[in-house]
């Protein structure tokens, strides 16, 4: 626990395990809790008295390691993925600039307080990142810290709240943050740090929660398109987004990113679960 803390602290590039394989149970009780972290994860082979082919292994000088997890999105990767997030984030803001005036407008109008509300939620490598979203909620009775969701009918949200949290448009303020970089534009939804199902956070929830911030959270998800979006309200739908949120960092690709962009706003269509 403490070595998870330092290596988040210290943004180490490599963690070696230079336990032999013969230690299993305990190599495998190091990688279980390790994983989660956004490092190459290497196992030394020094000791190994088992011979793999050389193309099995990656070296550290002389030292002959084995790979057991590389870091998401890294080296070039992410530089891509930095340049696709600032295009297409202006893009963005330049289409919905009149929507966002509009709701803004419409927000003032509608109730007293900011338009703008700004939460902070996990971000990657689990540090705390501000999220802007349009307010939907009455100011007195807004939840920054989201430890009750919002319900159907719920009450403390507004009547022009009601419209933009079902059509989304309450997210779109999050193109700035994806622009200065604390979002992507696709990625695991991030979640507010107090989110919590039956009086039990996230992370106590599902086993290797803190996965999905080996990346940067993003606007949109493969979770999100597939209908794992709106109240997380039992342990199996936080299991589900869960699910495909480490599916999406496993199987990351430009390609990827461009599908799942140019879908949201069609599946953005079913409002079922949005309120």
């Amino acid at each position: 626990s403490e070595l998870i803390e330092f290596a988040r602290i210290a943004r180490i590039d490599m963690l070696i395990v230079s336990l032999p394989l013969t230690a299993e149970s305990r190599v495998l009780q190091l990688l279980k809790k390790l994983w989660v972290l956004p490092v190459d994860i290497r196992l030394s082979a020094h000791s190994n008295a088992l011979q793999f082919r050389p193309r099995a292994y990656s070296y550290i000088g002389s030292v002959p390691m084995l790979d057991i997890f590389d870091k998401p999105i890294n080296d070039w990767d992410s530089v891509a993925k930095r340049a696709f997030d600032i295009v297409f984030s202006i893009i963005g803001i330049v289409v919905f600039s009149p929507v966002m005036l509009a709701t803004a407008i419409a927000i003032k109008l509608d109730s007293k307080g900011p338009v703008l509300f700004r939460q902070k939620r996990h971000g990657f490598n689990n540090e705390i990142v501000e999220v802007y979203k349009f307010r939907s909620m009455y100011t007195d009775r807004a939840d920054p810290t989201a430890k009750q969701t919002v319900t159907k009918n719920d009450p403390r949200v507004t009547r022009v709240g009601r419209f933009i949290r079902k059509t989304s448009i309450d997210e779109l303020p999050q193109f700035f943050n994806s622009l200065f970089g604390s979002l992507s534009l696709v990625g695991p939804r991030p979640h507010a740090i107090a989110a919590q199902s039956h009086n039990l956070l996230y992370n106590e929830v599902v086993d290797g929660y803190f996965a999905r911030h080996k990346v940067k959270p993003g606007v949109t998800g493969w979770a999100q398109i597939n209908g794992w979006r709106g109240e997380m309200d039992t342990n199996e739908k936080i299991r589900m987004r869960t699910e495909y949120d480490l599916y999406y960092i496993e199987n990351w690709s430009m390609l990827f990113d461009l599908r799942i962009l140019f879908l949201t706003p069609v599946r953005l269509l079913n409002t079922e679960n949005a309120y």
